[in-house]
């Protein structure tokens, strides 16, 4: 699966200021639960209880929270780039910047699981997350994710 089949430039947010992982978590929540017409504190759970289980970062400053959705036809997902990194307990000990989150449908998620490991290896790439840190607005975010997607097909 591509990025721009997960990803719409209204999904995602550049140079966000947030504190904490707890507001991270928060804000994914609401995103997700914006575009899936969703409970926010449901999303926020879920999300927060997966974080509880093991960290999603994936080291870099990157990390993927994911969590399962009881409910749902299609996997709802958002990037967002702080413009400070935030303590996030990456076993790498690097703060995190760079955020793409996604929440399954619980019959999707065997399914959807080299999805999963496929965006982790894109989102390891050092020059693609040096373009996504440098980005300048979620248009311009959306266009590497274009780009990306597009050197994938060939």
């Amino acid at each position: 699966m591509k990025f721009t089949e997960l990803l719409t430039p209204e999904n995602i947010r550049q140079g966000i200021l947030c504190s904490s992982k707890k507001r991270l978590l928060e804000l994914v929540a609401e995103m997700i639960a914006q575009q899936g017409n969703l409970d926010p504190h449901l999303c926020f759970d879920k999300l927060f209880n997966r974080e509880k289980v093991g960290c999603t970062c994936i080291g870099n400053g990157v990390a993927i929270p994911h969590a399962k959705l009881p409910e749902g036809e299609k996997p709802l997902a958002v990037f967002i780039q702080l413009e400070n990194p935030i303590e996030f307990n990456a076993a790498d000990r690097r703060e995190v910047d760079l955020f793409f989150a996604i929440m399954l449908p619980e019959q999707q998620c065997q399914a959807c699981l080299p999805m999963l490991q496929a965006l982790a290896q894109k989102l390891m790439d050092k020059s693609l997350c040096k373009q996504l840190r440098n980005a300048k607005s979620a248009v311009e975010i959306w266009q590497i994710f274009e780009m990306v997607d597009l050197q994938s097909e060939t």
